[in-house]
């Protein structure tokens, strides 16, 4: 028996979900609560699903079993500056150097109260990987770190991988928005080109950061980037939105 499918089955969590959404309501910026209500909601078949994507293809086996951290080349940003202008690395490095963030940060932000640990390392791994690789999204897609470029990335994700969590956050963006037509826009469009899209996350990403980010988006079938008026949380607080 592969001892990495010897698991109980894990429930949502709908009271854990309830407080994480209310918290990320009133303050959009609570990055831990992004991972508490995904991992709140995320039950097993999902995950398991997950893992059946990545098996269908020989990179996705690849990933699995060498279970590669993509946090040290991330993390190494003279590498990253070493990269050819216009590759897919120096569009991270830029986005990351402008949102004023970093890899291992968002790894440190998503340690909070996790159920998978200990459970099954190969599905740790696949979340592990997804959160590792979120900004990579963001350079690829070319959705900016502004809460509307967060809800069109999450859009995307959600027509990707349908994790209940980011589902519940989008529609949250939107009830929150009242409607507003540049919300659903940018959900409109996320959704679709997540739709069209390649599979993204068991893409082998360390082997397209030096590639032409052109090139990438055309590999993935990503299409340009979205152009829309950039929205940060003082923007929403400034207009009564949020508190």
């Amino acid at each position: 028996m592969n001892p990495s499918r010897s698991v109980a089955s894990r429930f949502v969590d709908l009271t854990r979900a309830a407080r994480a959404l209310r918290a990320l309501i009133e303050n959009p910026d609570d990055l831990p609560q992004v991972f508490n209500l995904i991992e709140a909601l995320s039950s097993t078949r999902h995950t398991e699903r997950l893992r059946a994507e990545f098996q269908k293809t020989e990179t996705g086996q690849r990933i699995l079993r060498d279970r590669p951290d993509i946090v040290g080349i991330l993390a190494d940003r003279d590498r990253l500056r070493a990269m050819p202008d216009g590759s897919l690395g120096r569009a991270y490095l830029a986005f990351v150097e402008r949102e004023n963030i970093s890899a291992q940060g968002i790894r440190d932000a998503s340690e909070v109260d996790r159920r998978l640990e200990a459970e099954d390392a190969e599905l740790e791994f696949i979340s592990d990987r997804l959160r590792d690789t979120h900004d990579l999204w963001h350079a690829a897609t070319g959705y900016q770190g502004d809460v509307l470029g967060e809800v069109g990335l999450l859009a995307f994700t959600f027509a990707q991988m349908g994790n209940l969590g980011i589902g519940l956050i989008v529609l949250a963006a939107v009830l929150k928005g009242a409607g507003r037509t540049d919300v659903v826009s940018i959900v409109r469009d996320g959704y679709r080109r997540g739709r069209r899209a390649a599979w993204l996350p068991s893409r082998d990403w360390e082997s397209l950061l030096e590639k032409p980010i052109d090139d990438v988006r055309m590999l993935l079938g990503l299409g340009a980037p979205p152009v829309y008026t950039v929205m940060r949380t003082a923007d929403l607080r400034e207009q009564g939105i949020v508190t």
